[in-house]
């Protein structure tokens, strides 16, 4: 009896405080605040906001949570700052029209709430909107990286942002400016190469791209998750922090300099510490040296991982906040980061000047960029998603990234008229393989995920009425009369964590025996490998005629064959070093080994 009288005042407390809610949230929604003035100054808007807001208001900025975990009712209630769709969260049916939707309709709660402050929607759109089904995939970044064009990159952050914009995401949790040290990492594809220079200037265009069409980018992962031992994804890096500084700072510095809104931390540890609790590389260094501006974001639950443990703790929350994180991202412990930093505050554990100068870069970058005034959706950009534009820029996207590696006797480019082509290979005819991870959902998926033209479809469209095509995935029935063979062989999807390859990183054991078998009969043999990162294939290359490295191209495997068949004269670059063995890594110019293929290397005809 005792527990239900309880359960009675806890409901009528309840219906109490959504009566004040509703009716505070009426209140601001009919009065006009200075803060929604655009023509005032952004600072001074931001600090009649920040003045209106108490306490829990403001740690309720700090907030970015998974769609999935809040409901639009808790967002508006509670003030949230954030929400964010993870990796392969989309409505069902996944359409641009129900993103706009469940975008807008987080919005408008927002908006209702007891302040109307905006929520910024975030996701990741590492190469295109990729967890929309029918969104333009471009190449994965370490194909950006191969064709060293920054101006290429821009336009291609500039369609993803419009694609994203017309869904109603504005900020992006892209680029990924870590520089890959190791290859066996999982997460390899998502970097831009191994030189630091090369990521800098790509990932200084990706963010003009992207803020240029008024969507927030976001710096990650800070820092030095391309450097961990071993190339463990969430592992730890061991570097003196002059050497920390030299390899992997760089990009960050520009991206400072580029004015980019957000920083992400890296799971990883320096030297055996948390990133999520460096107060010196947060606050001292990016905050403090480099001046930055914007706010730094948490990784997925990132801050949950600092003590090994699962669950949110309150010295994880404290030491957290205290080490610079603006905001954090979130799952299912939002109501008890809430909680706990409103106690940690309240025993004077975390300053509140701390809370108010995270939630006042939360804010400012609102404001900044226009959510106060156009918080919806642009359902104008919808016409964008998919468009032939956005494609044939991909394309083009794809055609310079790739890397001609081998070219004996010149066997590439093949003429289109006259004889047969054999195609073979898992990734001949697989949008999902030549995708690779994060493609609709988080680990990415074989098969017809989502619309595009496989490179297989794009060799048949190329020689169309003037050459026969024949394909046999298993690469059956290749004879003498033949006048060539395509294998399209190499990785299979996969992203952070189950993407490491700590033994090296290799042919599956059916792709080298189909290899072999094409070698015996005669014909010539051009591979061309589909892969998020350098493969040893230094056994089985004697035995091919060409290899091409077309990376992850995404959805338009026309630039594959636009190569082969001499419409476009290669001029991909490799961004990193490609390993002569799987053991030698970690490969890097200046490491004192030789690989393969050099940093840079790359074949025209």
């Amino acid at each position: 009896m005792q527990r239900s009288g309880g359960a009675s005042k806890a409901v009528a407390v309840g219906f109490l405080v959504a009566g004040l809610v509703s009716c505070t949230g009426q209140a601001a929604r009919q009065r006009h605040y200075p803060f929604q003035d655009a023509s005032r100054p952004i600072a001074a808007r931001v600090e009649d906001l920040l003045g209106r807001m108490s306490l829990p208001q403001k740690i309720a900025q700090m907030v970015l949570v998974e769609r999935n975990t809040a409901s639009p009712e808790d967002v508006g209630s509670v003030g949230l700052g954030g929400v964010l769709s993870a990796g392969g969260s989309a409505p069902d049916p996944n359409t641009a029209a129900n993103w706009a939707q469940m975008v807008d309709g987080y919005q408008k709660a927002a908006l209702q709430g007891p302040l109307p402050v905006p929520i910024l929607y975030g996701t990741d759109a590492v190469h295109g909107h990729n967890n929309l089904v029918g969104a333009t995939l471009f190449p994965h970044q370490i194909g950006l990286g191969a064709t060293r064009d920054p101006a290429l990159v821009q336009r291609v952050e500039q369609a993803t942002a419009q694609e994203l914009a017309g869904t109603g995401p504005r900020w992006d949790f892209a680029p990924c400016v870590c520089v890959v040290r190791d290859a066996r990492w999982g997460r390899t594809y998502e970097s831009f190469g191994e030189d630091p220079r090369l990521v800098t200037s790509m990932g200084s265009a990706a963010i003009e791209g992207l803020q240029g069409a008024n969507v927030l980018a976001t710096a990650k992962h800070y820092l030095g998750d391309g450097g961990t031992t071993g190339g463990t994804d969430q592992g730890n890096t061991q570097l003196t922090e002059a050497q920390l500084r030299a390899i992997h700072l760089p990009p960050f510095r520009a991206a400072v300099d580029q004015n980019v809104a957000s920083v992400m931390i890296s799971y990883s540890s320096w030297n055996g510490a948390k990133l999520h609790g460096d107060r010196h590389l947060i606050q001292d260094v990016l905050k403090g040296e480099l001046g930055f501006k914007g706010f730094v974001v948490s990784d997925f639950d990132g801050i949950q991982q600092m003590d090994g443990q699962r669950g949110l703790t309150a010295t994880e929350v404290s030491a957290a906040v205290n080490a610079g994180i603006d905001m954090a991202m979130l799952s299912d412990d939002w109501r008890s980061f809430i909680d706990l930093l409103s106690a940690e505050v309240g025993k004077g554990h975390v300053p509140l000047a701390r809370i108010n100068d995270a939630v006042r870069r939360i804010l400012t970058q609102k404001f900044r960029f226009g959510l106060f005034e156009h918080p919806y959706t642009d359902r104008s950009l919808a016409s964008t998603i998919g468009s032939p534009q956005h494609r044939e820029l991909a394309r083009q996207a794809v055609r310079e990234s790739a890397v001609l590696l081998k070219n004996d006797g010149r066997v590439l480019p093949l003429p289109k008229t006259g004889g047969k082509i054999f195609v073979a290979g898992d990734n001949a005819d697989d949008i999902g393989n030549q995708s690779g991870g994060w493609s609709v959902t988080w680990q990415g998926h074989s098969g017809p995920i989502t619309r595009g033209t496989t490179i297989l479809a794009g060799i048949r469209g190329a020689v169309a009425g003037q050459t026969t095509v024949t394909y046999n995935r298993g690469g059956n029935g290749l004879d003498s009369s033949y006048r060539a063979a395509i294998a399209v062989v190499g990785e299979r999807p996969y992203a952070e964590g189950r993407g490491d390859s700590p033994s090296g990183v290799r042919l599956a054991d059916s792709d080298t025996a189909m290899l072999n078998r094409l070698s015996a009969a005669g014909v010539p043999l051009i591979v061309v490998l589909v892969s998020g990162r350098p493969m040893d294939v230094h056994e089985q290359l004697p035995s091919w005629r060409a290899l091409l490295a077309a990376w992850l191209p995404g959805t338009e495997g026309e630039g594959v064959a636009d190569v082969l068949f001499g419409d476009y004269n290669p001029t991909g670059r490799l961004p990193l070093s490609w390993p002569a063995t799987a053991i030698q890594e970690p490969m890097n110019a200046g490491k004192g080994r030789t690989p393969l293929f050099l940093n840079g290397y790359g074949l025209s005809f």
